[in-house]
């Protein structure tokens, strides 16, 4: 079990970050946020796939109002103005009904500026999210540590913060990220020890789905091992929507999260009695299209496995799970073999299973109530 950091909870909209809440997933849109449409389109494929917060970029004023006219279009998951350089603009964009604003307050101005954007955020009871990236740190702390080191990323941080503290600004959600697989976790390492705020997890420009899922599954990962991190991003060149479900995966493979379905299956070698990569590609593709959006009562692993050598005992761990033979399987139910299936069967009945399990959850709740 892993004991999680203890931070301050921290309101983004209807999602709490922080304070022990359930570690959210982000993602940001890649359309221009000033063409309505377009970007609707997108935020509802976000929403639907399960994303908790979502950022946009807002580089003038009909980009930070469109933000009011997203929330009127139904759009429930938290909205994050994305501001670089402009407190008119983080202004405007909390004003338009932002639920976060995200600045680097030592970039928009002197303390004048500063000042107008926290009260703005007072105002509106909303948190300001400081975003630390490694190509952005200030001249004066490149200059004593040469390079964005995890020091400097940290002393960059910190630095941010005290900006926002100066005005009796508490309301705050720190991401520091580096290209750096190692200098993102230790940079966070060190912040998570000198203040008790949320953080918000990533690499950034991790690279394409492949490469940038290795690199972000490791940084996120070694940190949510630590118990650090409160909300995370998997900052990918692709669809964003696919930043969504490696998230999940990710935080799937921790059990960090609370509900879902998680599929476990053996490496292949000699052994294996049927086709196990199409058949696991098969399921979670299934299990993707026919869950995807839906809330579940429960977290569920489901066992595919190729041979009786590891199988049986494989599956037996699983709430469903099917040891291969040839041309067919033994369907196991929480540890308890059932019965055996043909191979072509190995999908239906596993989601029959699913299914099942989940309508009794359901009903189990409904009877508390």
């Amino acid at each position: 079990m892993i004991k999680r950091r203890n931070s301050k909870p921290v309101r983004v909209g209807s999602v709490t970050v922080g304070g022990g809440a359930p570690i959210s997933v982000q993602s940001m849109t890649n359309t221009r946020t000033s063409e309505i449409e377009t970007t609707l389109a997108q935020l509802r494929e976000l929403e639907k796939a399960g994303c908790d917060i979502v950022r946009v970029s807002v580089t003038d004023e009909e980009s930070a109002r469109a933000i009011y006219r997203f929330k009127l279009s139904g759009i429930k998951m938290p909205i994050v103005a994305d501001i670089h350089f402009s407190a008119r603009l983080a202004v405007l964009a909390a004003d338009a009904g932002a639920d976060k604003i995200r600045i680097n307050p030592g970039n928009i101005g002197g303390d004048e500026k500063i000042k107008l954007v926290t009260d703005a955020c007072k105002k509106r009871g909303i948190p300001i999210r400081i975003g630390v990236n490694s190509g952005s740190l200030e001249k004066h702390i490149l200059a004593r540590y040469g390079r964005p080191t995890p020091e400097a990323l940290a002393e960059s941080a910190l630095y941010h913060i005290s900006l926002l503290e100066k005005f009796d600004f508490y309301d705050i959600i720190v991401a520091i990220k580096s290209s750096s697989v190692a200098d993102t976790v230790m940079a966070n390492r060190i912040v998570a020890e000198r203040c008790d705020y949320p953080l918000h997890l990533g690499v950034t420009e991790a690279g394409t789905d492949a490469r940038g899922t290795i690199k972000s599954a490791i940084g996120i990962g070694a940190l949510l091992c630590d118990g650090i991190g409160d909300t995370i991003r998997v900052s990918l060149t692709a669809d964003p929507v696919l930043e969504v479900r490696r998230g999940r995966e990710i935080l799937a493979a921790l059990g960090l999260n609370s509900a879902g379905i998680d599929v476990i299956s053996c490496p292949t070698c000699a052994r294996t009695g049927f086709d196990l990569i199409a058949t696991v590609e098969r399921l979670e593709r299934a299990i993707e299209e026919k869950y995807k959006g839906k809330a579940l009562s429960r977290r569920y692993t489901v066992a595919v496995m190729g041979c009786a050598v590891n199988g049986p005992g494989e599956a037996r761990e699983a709430d469903f799970g099917v040891a291969g033979g040839r041309g067919e399987a033994l369907l196991f139910r929480s540890g308890v073999p059932v019965r055996k299936i043909a191979e072509e069967d190995i999908i239906p009945v596993l989601l029959d299973e699913i299914d099942a399990a989940e309508k009794a959850a359901q009903e189990c709740i409904s009877c508390k109530e």
